[in-house]
C-alpha cells in the first residue's frame, strides 16, 4: 500500500514528479480516464500567478451526471471539444497549497488549507470548478486567475485544521443546502427598475403605498383606481398611464417597456383570475417580484413556472390589506424552517436530501417533527439508523414514508401526522413538477414550499396563489451557493452545531474514483461517497464494510457508524503505517 500523505493534514510531503488524474474526454462514463484507469501526468511548477495545490478529499455529487451525459454540450462547457481540451469532475474539494507563485507571495502560503467554492463568475460569465475548470479528481494541479481573480475574488475558503479533509470538502454541498434557507429573493422594489401596477376596472378599494414608490425609475399604471394613480404620480419619478395593455398585447408591451427582460416589479390589485395571474407571472424579470394585494381568493390554481422559482429567484408575495408596501420585506417573507413545526422532505433519501434532514434536526429553533420520503426502503432505514442519536439529542421526532410501499398517499400520511393541519414546511428534492405540485397540497395555508431540485425554466406546476396574499404562504427555490454560505457551514461545524460528515456512506482512494462515480449513479450506497486522492489504493468501501476490512478505522466511527474526524485520522494512520 502507498500513501503520498506522510503526515495527516500536514504539507510536509515532498511534491512528487507525477500526479494521478481522471480526465474526462467526452460524454459517457467510458470517456473518463484511459482504458478505465487514471492517467499519470507531470506535476508542473506554478507560474508567477499560480498555486500548486494538493487535493486532499473530493465528494462525488449526482449533479455531475448531467455533465457525464452531455459532455461538451453541457451549458457550462459552451460546446467545448473535450477530446482536445478535457475537463475533470470533482467540484466538492478541499486542497492544501504546496507552492506559491511569485506574484501571490504574501497572499497565500504553502501549507494553508482551503475548500473550493466552485460556482464562479468572471466578467458576468458563469464558469465552475469541476466543469469549465478541471476539478479535483487528481492528486496535484495548478490553479491561477481562473479561480483566484473572479467577480467575487478568490473562490477559496480558508479552513481550520480542526476540520477533517472530508468535512472540508463537504462544505460545498452543505453550503448549497444552507443557501436554501437564506433569503435569495429580492423583496423590495428595485431601485432604478420598471414597476407595473395592474388593477381591475371598477375596483373601488382605497390603496396605500407607504414605502418603496421612490425606488423604480418608471411606474406603469393599468386600470388602477384614481386615488392610487394620484398617489403614485405624487411620489414616483416617472409615471406612464397605459390602460391599453391587455393580456393579448402584454408580450408586445413587455418588449416595448422593458426590452423583453420583463418587469422588475409587478403589483396585481384585487386578483381574481388564475388565468390572468398565469399570464402576468410569465413577465416577471429575473429576481423580480409579483406582489398580489387582495382580500378574495382567485378562481383556481395558477400555473407557476417552478423552474424560474428555482433558478431565477422570482418572488411571489402579497397581503390582504390595503397597503401595497406591506407585502415587501424579510420580516413578512420568511425563508427558514418554522420553529416547532412539521417539516416534510420529499425525495430526500439521497446525500443532499439527507443534509437537509440533518440540518432540520440539528437546527436551533427548528422543527420538532420531520418526515422524510423516498422510494428506496434501504435509504430510509439508513436514515432512521444514522439520525437516531441526533433526533434524540435534539428532541425531534423522525418519520419515514415510502409512497411505493404504503397503503395511503403522502398527503394522507402528512395529514395524519399533523392532525389534519398540514406541514409548516415542504422541501422538494426531486426535479419533478408533478411532485412539486402535490407537495404544495399538504402544506398549511401559511406554509413554505422550498424547491431545492431544479427543473428547466418554463416547467409549469399548478400552485395556490391565493394563499400567498391571504395567508402569507411562501414559494422559494435556490440554485448554487456563495463562499459566505460555506463560511456559515464551517462556523457551525466548528461550533458543534452540525456534523458535516454524517451523510458519508462510503470512502475510496484515487484508483477507484471512477468506480465511485458508477456507484453513485447506481445509488449503491445510501449516502455520500468521499474520495481521498492521496490514498491511491484505498478500495471503495461502504462504512458498514469497515468492521471487516479496516477494523481500526471502524472503531473510530461515531454513533450510528457515522464518519468523523477520528475515523479519517485513523484511516490515514493505517495507510501511513502500510507505506512506512
Amino acid at each position: 500500500m502507498t500513501s503520498r500523505n506522510k503526515s495527516y493534514q500536514q504539507p510536509d510531503q515532498p511534491v512528487p514528479a507525477t500526479t494521478m488524474t481522471w480526465n474526462m474526454y467526452g460524454a459517457g462514463l467510458e470517456s473518463i480516464g484511459k482504458d478505465n484507469q487514471p492517467e499519470s501526468f507531470p506535476v508542473l511548477a506554478p507560474s508567477d500567478d499560480q498555486l500548486l495545490i494538493r487535493v486532499d478529499a473530493v465528494g462525488l455529487c449526482f449533479s455531475d451526471v448531467k455533465l457525464i451525459n452531455q459532455g461538451g454540450k453541457h451549458p457550462k462547457l459552451y460546446n467545448r471539444d473535450l477530446q482536445k481540451e478535457p475537463t475533470r469532475l470533482g467540484h466538492e474539494a478541499t486542497i492544501t497549497i504546496m507552492k506559491v507563485g511569485k506574484n501571490l507571495q504574501g497572499q497565500f502560503s504553502s501549507g494553508e488549507r482551503y475548500a473550493v467554492q466552485p460556482d464562479i463568475y468572471q466578467n458576468g460569465k458563469s464558469t465552475a470548478y469541476g466543469y469549465t475548470i478541471p476539478g479535483g479528481l487528481t492528486q496535484f494541479h495548478l490553479i491561477g486567475p481562473e479561480m483566484l481573480h473572479t467577480d467575487a475574488g478568490a473562490c477559496l475558503l480558508k479552513v481550520s485544521d480542526k476540520l477533517a479533509f472530508g468535512e472540508s470538502a463537504l462544505l460545498e454541498p452543505w453550503g448549497c443546502v444552507w443557501a436554501s434557507y437564506t433569503q435569495r429573493r429580492r423583496l423590495e422594489p428595485l431601485p432604478g427598475g420598471v414597476m407595473w401596477i395592474v388593477g381591475q376596472p371598477g375596483d373601488l378599494r382605497e390603496y396605500q403605498f407607504s414605502a418603496g414608490l421612490e425606488s423604480p425609475e418608471t411606474v406603469i399604471l393599468t386600470h388602477v383606481p384614481d386615488s392610487l394613480r394620484t398617489l403614485v404620480e405624487q411620489q414616483a419619478s416617472k409615471v406612464l398611464i397605459r390602460n391599453d395593455i391587455s393580456f393579448e398585447r402584454l408580450p408586445a408591451a413587455v418588449d416595448e417597456l422593458t426590452g423583453g427582460a420583463g418587469f422588475d416589479d409587478i403589483v396585481v390589485l384585487s386578483p381574481g383570475s388564475a388565468q390572468a395571474l398565469t399570464s402576468i407571472a410569465k413577465y416577471v424579470a429575473r429576481r423580480g417580484t409579483m406582489n398580489m394585494v387582495g382580500d378574495q381568493p382567485v378562481d383556481g390554481l395558477v400555473d407557476a413556472d417552478v423552474g424560474r422559482l428555482h433558478y431565477d429567484y422570482v418572488a411571489f408575495i402579497g397581503n390582504s390589506g390595503s397597503d401595497i408596501a406591506s407585502s415587501y420585506g424579510e420580516a413578512r417573507n420568511r425563508c427558514d424552517l418554522r420553529e416547532g413545526g412539521l417539516a416534510v422532505f420529499v425525495g430526500a433519501g439521497g446525500p443532499m436530501g439527507q443534509m437537509h434532514v440533518q440540518r432540520a434536526i440539528e437546527l436551533k429553533g427548528g422543527p420538532r417533527e420531520v418526515i422524510v420520503t423516498d422510494i428506496n426502503d434501504q435509504r430510509l432505514a439508513e436514515i432512521e439508523t444514522r439520525f437516531a442519536s441526533l433526533t434524540e439529542a435534539n428532541n425531534c421526532k423522525l418519520f419515514t414514508y415510502n409512497p411505493t410501499a404504503s397503503d395511503i398517499s403522502l398527503p394522507e400520511f402528512v395529514r395524519t401526522k399533523s392532525q389534519n393541519q398540514g406541514a409548516d414546511d415542504v422541501v422538494v428534492c426531486v426535479p419533478n413538477a408533478g411532485i412539486m405540485a402535490e407537495a404544495a397540497t399538504f402544506m398549511k395555508d401559511d406554509g413554505m414550499l422550498v424547491l431545492f431540485a431544479g427543473v428547466p425554466n418554463g416547467t409549469l406546476a399548478p400552485l395556490d396563489f391565493s394563499s400567498v396574499y391571504l395567508s402569507n404562504a411562501q414559494y422559494t427555490g435556490t440554485s448554487g451557493l456563495t463562499i459566505e454560505d460555506q463560511t456559515v457551514v464551517m462556523n457551525n461545524a466548528l461550533s458543534g452545531n452540525i456534523a458535516p460528515a454524517v451523510c458519508v456512506a462510503a470512502i475510496g482512494g484515487m484508483n477507484v474514483a471512477k468506480e465511485g462515480i458508477q456507484a453513485m449513479i447506481d445509488a449503491r450506497y445510501p449516502g455520500k461517497i468521499l474520495i481521498f486522492p492521496q490514498l491511491e489504493e484505498l478500495p471503495l468501501l461502504g462504512l458498514d464494510e469497515l468492521a471487516i476490512k479496516l477494523p481500526e478505522v471502524a472503531k473510530a466511527l461515531g454513533k450510528g457508524n457515522t464518519w468523523n474526524f477520528a475515523a479519517e485520522q485513523a484511516l490515514f494512520e493505517f495507510y501511513n503505517k502500510g507505506a512506512a
